[in-house]
């Protein structure tokens, strides 16, 4: 009995100690100045995507971004500023294009994509190569489709060993700390409406 005390108390206390050590703040000449404004930052990238972290296993973002394959696509995702929607906790399953995937659509497709006035259109179809799940291709065999971040859904088709969403070849899987990145060998658009 007595050391369940012993133990209750000393919870208390540091409880305590947390809260108010919490709370300690310290104020310079500057925290009551109005914070001064620039071009600069109003521009500047804000969100998880933009924290250095060499640490952790890659997210999804951050392997594209290191394959030099998956330019293009990096390139799109920056366009339509989808970035901090990349390294969220996910898991989140991407389907990637590679670079001939966006070479292989009709001439001035991605550069006429890639303006800011198409960022709607654009986000629409990144968002149609995401879909929330960590599914190794083998696990995706099981599906006839599977719905994506765009609210529209892909269809899955096997033949033989080959795993195809939207009719795009999956041809290789890498592991990310927030999913799983799927390389396929096509742009996976979504369904006219």
């Amino acid at each position: 009995m007595k050391t369940t005390n012993l133990k209750l108390v000393l919870s208390l206390c540091l409880m305590l100690l947390f809260v108010f050590s919490c709370k300690n703040e310290t104020k310079t000449e500057n925290d009551n100045a109005p914070a001064a404004t620039s071009k600069a930052a109003d521009t500047e990238k804000k969100g998880q995507a933009f924290i250095a972290d060499d640490g952790s296993t890659p997210n999804v973002l951050q392997i594209a971004i290191g394959s030099p394959d998956h330019t293009t696509l990096v390139a799109a995702v920056q366009a339509a500023s989808l970035e901090n929607a990349l390294v969220n906790a996910g898991p989140l399953m991407v389907f990637a294009p590679t670079n001939a995937a966006f070479d292989a659509l009709p001439a001035g497709t991605v550069e006429d994509l890639l303006k800011p006035e198409n960022k709607d259109a654009l986000a629409n179809i990144l968002k149609h190569h995401v879909t929330a799940g960590n599914y190794s291709k083998e696990f995706l065999k099981k599906f006839e489709k599977i719905g994506q971040a765009n609210d529209q859904n892909a269809m899955i088709e096997v033949k033989g060993d080959d795993v195809y969403v939207g009719g795009a070849k999956i041809v290789a899987s890498i592991k990310a700390g927030n999913g799983i990145v799927h390389v396929v060998d096509k742009v996976i658009l979504p369904p006219s409406e």
